[in-house]
C-alpha cells in the first residue's frame, strides 16, 4: 500500500515512486551530469549577488550597525533549518520541480500546484530584477570607459529610457546556454563564481588592513523606533497586532535579519536540479548545505570588514562596499567591486532560470500544464520548450519593465515555499515512514516546526502591498488549475481509469 498515490480528489498524492517512475520515460527524461561541486558552485553563484554589494551597508546603516554581522548569522540559522528540510526532500524525492514535487508527494495536488504557480512567478520575477540590476552595474562601468548606450536603450529606469537592451541580451544568451546543456550551465558558473568569489575575498583581506577599532563601538547602537508606517507600506505584523519592529538594540538585530535574509534567496533553486544530479541522495544534501554555510561565512566576514573600515553611521546605502574603499583613499578596490558585481550577477540569472524552467517542466510533465512543454531534446536532453518560452518571455519583461516595487513577491514567494516543504517533511514521515531517507532532517518535528515559525515571522514583517500582489497572483492560479489543471492532471486521469476516483 506504502508504493500507491493516494487519492482524495484535489488533495490526491503523487507516490514517490511514482514520481521517479516518470523520470525514466524516454522522452521525458533529463540528462543526469551533475556533481555534489557543480550543485555547491550553482548554490554560491545563486546566493552571492547584489545583497552582498549592497544590502551590508544599507542595513548596516539603518537598521543594526555593526551588529549586522549577528543579523546575517541568524538568517543563515533561519535558512539553515529550511535547508535540513529541503536536503531531506531532495535526496528521497530527486525529481526536478523542487517545493512543487515535495509538495504533490506530501501534500496532495492542489497544494503542488499552488506552490508550483508560486515558484513559477517568483524565479521570473527574480530572473528579471537581477537582468535589471546587472544592466545597471555594466552601464556604470561601460560609463568609467566613456562609453555610453542610447538614452532610450537604458530601460525605464534612466531617464529617457524605454528599453533595456542590456537586461534583454543577457537573459536571452542565458536563455541558449540553458537549452545546449546543464554540464555547459555548470562550467560557466564554476567559471563566474570563481571570479566572484576571488572579488569578495579581495574585500576581506584588504579591508582587514584598513579597519578602525573605533568604528566598532558601539557593537549594538541603541535602540531607536522608527516612523512608523500605515497603509500599503507598513508590515502585515503592524496591521494584524500593532507590533512596530525597532531599529538598532537586540531586538534591531532581528529587524536587521528580516531585511539580509533575501540575500540568502536562492539556495532552494539548487534542489530543482535534483533529476540531474548523479548521486542525488549522497549530493543534493551536500550541495544545500555546503552553500548555505559557504555563503553564511563570506556574508559575515563582509559584514565585519565593511563595519569595521568606516563608521556604520557614514556608510553608503546604494554601493557601501566601493565607497568604503574610497573612503580610505583606494578607490581601484571600488572598480574591482563593482566587476565582480556585474560578473556575479549573470549566474543568479542564470541559476533563478534554470530553476523556473525545471518546475515549469515538472509540472507540465504531470499534466497540470499542458503536455507540450514537457519533451526534452532529442540531443541536449533539456527541456528546451519551456526554456524558450521562458527565456523569451522574461527578456521582454527585464527590457521594457521597471520591476523594483515587484521584487519583494521573490521574498514571500520563497518564504511560502519554505513553510510548505517543512509540513511536507512532517506528512511523509508519517505517511511514509518506509521510505529509504539518505539525508533525513534532524529533531523532527521540532526543526520543521522552528522553520515554518522563523519563515512566517519573516512572511508577516512584509508590507500589505506584497500580501496583497500575493493572493491575487495565488487566485489567478486556483482559477488555472480548476480551468485546466485538474481535469489534464495525468495522476487524476490513472486513478479514474483504475476506477479509484474518490467521490
Amino acid at each position: 500500500m506504502g508504493q500507491q498515490s493516494r487519492d482524495t480528489g484535489m488533495f490526491r498524492t503523487k507516490s514517490v515512486e511514482q514520481s521517479i517512475q516518470d523520470t525514466e520515460e524516454p522522452e521525458h527524461a533529463l540528462k543526469k551530469s551533475l556533481s555534489a561541486w557543480d550543485l555547491t558552485v550553482f548554490g554560491v553563484g545563486v546566493i552571492i549577488g547584489t545583497g552582498i554589494f549592497v544590502l551590508t551597508g544599507k542595513v548596516a546603516k539603518e537598521n543594526a550597525g555593526p551588529a549586522t554581522a549577528l543579523a546575517f548569522v541568524a538568517a543563515g540559522i533561519v535558512c539553515a533549518l529550511a535547508a535540513l528540510c529541503y536536503a531531506e526532500f531532495a535526496s528521497t524525492v530527486p525529481v526536478a520541480g523542487s517545493a512543487y514535487t515535495f509538495a504533490y508527494a506530501s501534500l496532495g495536488e492542489l497544494p503542488a500546484w499552488i506552490i508550483g504557480w508560486d515558484l513559477v512567478l517568483e524565479f521570473a520575477l527574480g530572473t528579471a530584477v537581477v537582468a535589471v540590476g546587472w544592466s545597471g552595474y555594466v552601464r556604470s562601468l561601460m560609463d568609467n570607459v566613456d562609453w555610453h548606450l542610447p538614452a532610450w536603450l537604458q530601460g525605464p529606469d534612466a531617464e529617457g529610457g524605454t528599453f533595456d537592451i542590456l537586461a534583454f541580451i543577457l537573459v536571452l544568451v542565458l536563455t541558449a546556454v540553458l537549452v545546449v546543456g546543464m554540464k555547459l550551465s555548470a562550467r560557466i558558473t564554476a567559471l563566474v563564481v570563481a571570479i566572484k568569489v576571488t572579488v569578495v575575498m579581495i574585500v576581506i583581506v584588504a579591508g582587514l588592513f584598513f579597519i578602525v577599532g573605533d568604528n566598532y563601538s558601539p557593537f549594538i547602537p541603541k535602540a531607536v523606533t522608527p516612523e512608523s508606517s500605515s497603509g500599503w507600506d507598513a508590515a502585515l505584523v503592524s496591521t494584524i497586532f500593532g507590533y512596530e519592529p525597532t531599529n538598532f538594540g537586540v531586538m534591531g538585530i532581528f529587524t536587521a535579519a528580516s531585511v539580509v535574509f533575501f540575500a540568502f534567496i536562492g539556495f532552494d533553486v539548487v534542489a530543482t536540479a535534483a533529476e540531474e544530479t548523479k548521486l542525488p541522495q549522497r549530493d543534493m544534501p551536500r550541495g544545500i548545505l555546503g552553500s548555505l554555510l559557504i555563503c553564511t561565512v563570506l556574508y559575515v566576514a563582509v559584514a565585519l570588514v565593511v563595519t569595521g573600515m568606516q563608521h556604520y553611521t557614514e556608510l553608503s546605502t546604494s554601493a557601501p562596499l566601493a565607497d568604503a574603499f574610497k573612503s580610505v583613499g583606494h578607490p581601484f578596490y571600488a572598480g574591482v567591486i563593482s566587476f565582480g558585481a556585474a560578473v556575479g550577477l549573470t549566474t543568479v540569472c542564470l541559476i533563478l532560470l534554470l530553476g523556473q524552467t525545471r518546475v515549469f517542466f515538472a509540472m507540465s510533465r504531470d499534466g497540470l500544464l499542458p503536455r507540450f512543454f514537457s519533451v526534452t531534446h532529442p540531443r541536449f536532453r533539456t527541456p528546451y520548450r519551456p526554456t524558450i518560452l521562458l527565456g523569451v518571455i522574461i527578456a521582454f519583461v527585464s527590457g521594457f519593465t521597471s520591476i523594483d516595487e515587484l521584487a519583494t513577491l521573490v521574498n514571500i514567494g520563497t518564504l511560502f515555499a519554505f513553510v510548505v516543504v517543512a509540513i511536507g517533511v512532517i506528512i511523509l514521515r508519517r505517511t511514509r515512514p518506509d521510505l529509504h531517507r539518505a539525508f533525513r532532517t534532524p529533531w523532527v518535528p521540532f526543526v520543521p516546526i522552528l522553520s515554518v515559525a522563523a519563515s512566517l515571522w519573516l512572511m508577516l514583517n512584509l508590507p500589505n502591498e506584497t500580501w496583497f500582489r500575493f493572493a491575487v497572483w495565488m487566485a489567478i492560479g486556483i482559477v488555472v488549475y480548476f480551468l485546466y489543471g485538474r481535469s489534464h492532471s495525468r495522476l487524476g486521469r490513472r486513478t479514474r481509469s483504475l476506477g479509484t476516483e474518490a467521490p
